[in-house]
């Protein structure tokens, strides 16, 4: 009798636990509810706010707005307009997934504890946005704002307020530049570059940018000018050491008297929207690009120091590994200074009129030759074109010859090294080429060796550059091939 009563007891107390689970879960079901919407939450226009701020880890940024906006901390650091609309941006027309109404644990959603806090202002309001845990089973974000829900979203605010202040500035920007009108160079490099169009100056027909010289305009090679620009509009502006440089600071970077300061003007395309509002019309202003190329003062010192020691030194030979030197460039007279990579500072400072020029001794349009007369070995040669039913056909005396080894040999005559030496004793081989060029009637080129690896190239009577050796064996075989069969 006793078994049975403590057996009735205790499927009574069961009974209890039971309806008290299934009250607090019907309670619970009825106090946080979760259900689908598309509801939009916020709806703020980036034009309206004139605070913002957020909090993250150890991160805390604030910017404010006066006509353009301003970091609290420091109103000399440039704040980037766009990224600022960026950031408000998120929040312009802000849309859930799911709304966790009646809310009384915000623990179990990470944000008793947020991830990140984003406070904006308008002139009217204040907005709080907190960020919470992150549901990798809906693979989205819970939020607050305040008004007792949580909310999933898609589209996850964290991923654009996970940013330092460095992200925050207002970047110089090197240009894109097609065509140049004008570069000037001073420094390591002192000269300047002109561009014309039909200057009658050169034998090829693309030849566009000069140096004037003392002996007269020199043309520059084309691609070489261009790439020298492309290694400009490539610059990675990012990187930056200050964002207000003092004279001191100048200093230290060695841009108070830069290595290299080249100067670049040139056609920039600007919409014109007073005269051609609504249409796609543009036109073209002269703009000028300036950038100051450096080391620091104290790695200037030291490669000077070693440089001298160099010349010095009488070692076993044996080079250490070359140590990567940072380098710094300005924009004009913006007060950032920027870090660039070793790869960026050799292009920029490669601008000597020997690296631009044309490395080929003979560049112009081969299909612009009529006659070769060459010397060679105490013999000449006339090779002569002649033009037969609309094609060029190439003759020694009086028989038809290919002169495809010929052309290609004289294209790899390219120079390692431009000097102005004395001619070598014997020459190897010489030439003049006559081309149908009212301006540049022919080209003359001697050969002469000046040791076992290298020829000088006199072009019009100039030396002007070291030739392989085996390049010039090369021409004299392809030569010979024709002359000798």
């Amino acid at each position: 009798m006793k078994r049975s009563k403590r057996l009735y007891a205790l499927s009574g107390v069961l009974l209890v636990i039971c309806g008290v689970t299934f009250g607090v879960s019907r309670y619970e079901q009825r106090k946080e509810e979760i259900k689908n919407s598309d509801e939009v939450i916020l709806e703020l226009a980036a034009d309206d706010v004139t605070k913002l701020s957020w909090e993250y880890d150890d991160t805390k940024l604030a910017f404010h707005k006066d006509e353009t906006w301003l970091y609290d901390d420091d109103e000399a650091f440039p704040v980037s307009e766009e990224k600022m609309n960026d950031l408000l941006g998120v929040f312009a027309s802000f849309g859930v997934s799911f709304i966790i109404e009646n809310v009384e644990d915000y623990g179990q959603y990470g944000l008793d504890e947020p991830a990140c806090s984003i406070h904006m202002e308008t002139a009217d309001e204040s907005y709080e946005v907190e960020l919470g845990g992150y549901s990798t089973m809906d693979e989205q974000r819970y939020i607050s704002i305040g008004d007792g829900n949580v909310y999933l979203v898609s589209t996850d605010p964290m991923e654009s307020y996970e940013i330092e202040l460095k992200d925050m500035i207002l970047h110089d920007e090197a240009p894109y530049i097609d065509q140049a009108d004008n570069i000037t160079f001073a420094g390591s490099e002192n000269y300047n570059i002109i561009y014309q169009e039909e200057s009658g100056d050169t034998y090829h027909e693309d030849d566009v940018y000069f140096v004037n010289d003392e002996n007269g305009r020199l043309p520059l090679d084309t691609d070489n000018v261009k790439s020298y620009l492309s290694s400009i509009g490539s610059l990675g502006l990012s990187n930056y050491v200050s964002y207000n440089a003092t004279e001191e600071e100048l200093a230290v970077y060695g841009l108070d008297d830069p290595e290299l300061t080249a100067t670049v003007q040139y056609m920039a395309s600007k919409e014109d929207a007073e005269d051609h509002a609504g249409t796609d019309e543009e036109t073209e202003e002269v703009e000028t690009f300036v950038m100051h190329i450096s080391r620091s003062a104290e790695d200037k010192a030291k490669l000077k120091e070693e440089e001298t020691s160099e010349e010095t030194d009488t070692s076993d030979g044996y080079e250490s590994e070359e140590e990567t030197v940072p380098a710094y460039i300005r924009i004009g007279e913006s007060q950032i200074i920027y870090e660039i990579t070793e790869t960026e500072y050799k292009s920029l400072m490669d601008a000597s009129y020997d690296k631009l020029r044309h490395q080929k001794i003979f560049w112009a349009d081969f299909d612009k030759v009529t006659q070769v007369d060459i010397s060679l070995e105490g013999q000449t040669y006339a090779l002569i074109s002649k033009e037969e039913d609309e094609e060029t056909v190439w003759f020694y005396g009086e028989e038809e010859i290919a002169v495809d080894d010929f052309r290609t040999a004289l294209a790899a005559l390219t120079a390692t090294e431009f000097k102005n030496e004395e001619i070598g004793a014997k020459e190897e081989l010489s030439m003049t080429l006559h081309l149908e060029d009212e301006n540049n009637p022919t080209v003359q080129i001697g050969l002469y060796r000046r040791d076992g690896d290298f020829c000088m190239a006199v072009v019009d009577g100039e030396p002007t550059a070291l030739v392989t050796r085996s390049k010039v064996v090369d021409l004299m075989e392809a030569v010979n091939a024709i002359v000798l069969h």
